[in-house]
């Protein structure tokens, strides 16, 4: 007779307990130390262009990038980001403000010391922070100066500008080792020792390792795995997590959420950052959106309310339920930031759209309110479930303007006034 299979009694559903790190604070945000894991985001604007630069932060921030990076690569960039920062505070906007410093950074910081006060971290690339006898001394101006402003640094190795002289130095001691690796594997090691042999530098110089996040951003998504997990097994670092250079459109998206999503099911990162190469004249805050929705589809962190929607098939040769589904979540995403403060705890919220009798009164009924679109053939009506029963009936030409009229008001009852939503059960001939 056979016996049931059961299941082994060791596997895990979710994710693994959170990496261990030292929390910073940036700004107001802390990073780290179990804090949530934060969304962070970069402008492509010239920073020297204030209004352009503080437009762009701007939409970033309402679309809920937590913290911001800005280039600071020539004067004009560095003395404009005071005014940048002054501006967005006009605006009401305190998103903290992250300069991204490379080859120049000692003397543009050293020159510009209003930049050096205003903004909230500075980002420092041990590869070309400076070369042979000048790397350590520029490297110890950006740590005293980032000391003598209290502000912490994020010192961040990169494949594509890596310390060529450590590079070397172990690819010349695994070429004399009789057990050598590959050139790759050495690669990896040496994005490794770049962080933490700066990091450690940086703490000789008197940082404090509560002012340090490191990260160690490559392309290929293997890479990126391999090294963060070594990174991770070797210190306690706050951790920002990013692809560089993940590429355009769904290829960076799928890149980006396959290696990070990997590392945070493992409990490492601390912010993270999606690197998407934006359409020529695209939505830089898209970058953002799929941040979010990676941490909130494994279950990190709820940002929006959630809209899910079926695929569609040969019984849904209408395109209402595409068109209502795309129009909800739109509508959604621009008004959650008012929201936030009107409707505290709306991100909770699930809706159901769907295209036709098959699953569609299921889904429905799982979500706190949805709607069953009619399919091909089907009888031209819409049963509406709210907190898992049915609610009402939509008829006619104005389903969808009507549907999204209840969701609006469904959020209103259930997270602005507090008063219960309805739940009555009504028939389908209503």
């Amino acid at each position: 007779m056979n016996q049931p299979v059961k299941p082994p009694q060791n596997d895990v559903v979710g994710p693994k307990a959170r990496h261990k790190t030292t929390q910073v604070m940036v700004g107001k945000v802390a990073v780290g130390g179990g804090a949530p894991i934060v969304v962070q985001s970069m402008t492509n604007t010239d920073t020297a262009d204030i209004e352009g630069t503080i437009a762009q932060v701007a939409a970033l921030s309402r679309a809920g990038s937590e913290l911001v990076r800005i280039t600071v690569d020539r004067d004009e960039a560095a003395a404009a980001v005071p005014h940048i920062r002054d501006g967005l505070r006009k605006r009401g906007i305190t998103t903290p403000l992250i300069g991204d410093f490379h080859y120049i950074g000692h003397k543009l910081l050293a020159e510009y010391p209003a930049c050096a006060e205003a903004l909230d971290k500075y980002r420092i690339n041990p590869g070309n922070v400076g070369f042979k006898n000048k790397r350590d001394t520029q490297f110890a101006d950006i740590i005293e100066i980032a000391n003598k402003n209290d502000k912490p640094v994020r010192i961040g190795a990169n494949w594509g500008s890596l310390d060529q002289e450590l590079l070397t130095k172990l690819m010349e001691e695994n070429a004399a080792s009789p057990d050598p690796v590959d050139a790759r594997a050495v690669t990896r090691e040496a994005m490794v020792q770049s962080a933490l042999l700066s990091a450690a530098r940086a703490q000789e110089l008197g940082m404090p390792k509560n002012r340090m996040i490191l990260s160690a951003k490559v392309s290929a998504v293997q890479d990126l795995i391999a090294v963060y997990k070594e990174l991770a097994r070797r210190s306690d670092y706050a951790i920002h997590l990013g692809l560089t250079e993940a590429g355009m459109g769904s290829k960076g998206i799928v890149a980006s959420s396959a290696a990070l999503g990997i590392l945070l099911q493992d409990g490492i990162g601390d912010t993270i950052r999606i690197s998407l190469t934006p359409e020529p004249g695209g939505d830089r805050t898209l970058e953002v959106q799929v941040a979010q929705e990676l941490l909130q589809t494994m279950g990190f962190r709820t940002f929006v309310p959630l809209v899910a929607a079926c695929p569609g098939c040969g019984r849904t040769t209408s395109t209402t339920f595409q068109e209502l589904a795309r129009s909800i979540q739109d509508f959604i995403r621009e008004e959650m930031p008012s929201w936030k403060t009107r409707y505290p705890g709306v991100e909770e919220l699930n809706v159901a759209i769907m295209g036709c009798i098959v699953n569609g009164p299921g889904e429905s009924k799982h979500a706190d309110i949805g709607i069953s679109l009619p399919g091909t053939g089907e009888t031209p009506a819409a049963p509406v479930f709210v907190d898992g029963k049915k609610f009402r009936t939509l008829r006619g030409p104005n389903i969808a303007t009507e549907f999204k009229a209840m969701v609006i008001d469904y959020i209103d009852q259930r997270y602005g006034s507090g008063a219960k939503v309805p739940g009555e059960t009504v028939t389908a001939a209503e």
